[in-house]
């Protein structure tokens, strides 16, 4: 797409993040509702804040979109490349932002 910055590369991801434990797709499915489960009842329960709730529900998003991948085809599909990263997708930058949103979030709760 950007020549030497940007391309899109199609790779069918087994493991987790960077590819680790592959082809343990039965734990990631179970983590993954778990975790699902976990976010939506702090979500629904605690009302600490729209940046708190934003960064839950990033990660939420992410984590369905993942799941439903590896549901449906044993894999997820990541697509996006700039060659000095491991490909990734959408729900994974979806779980990196809520992820440094929620840690901002406790950060800054917990200051005040």
């Amino acid at each position: 797409m950007l020549r030497g910055i940007f391309h899109l590369t199609l790779t069918h991801n087994t493991g987790a993040a960077f590819g680790i434990l592959k082809n343990q797709v039965p734990l990631f499915i179970f983590t993954s509702l778990f975790a699902v489960f976990l976010i939506y009842v702090n979500i629904r329960k605690h009302r600490e804040g729209k940046l708190y709730g934003l960064a839950l529900s990033l990660i939420l998003g992410g984590a369905l979109g993942n799941l439903i991948d590896r549901v449906r085809l044993g894999y997820v599909i990541d697509f996006l490349d700039f060659r000095i990263w491991p490909v990734f997708n959408l729900a994974d930058s979806a779980i990196t932002i809520g992820a440094v949103l929620l840690g901002y979030s406790i950060l800054r709760t917990k200051k005040a």
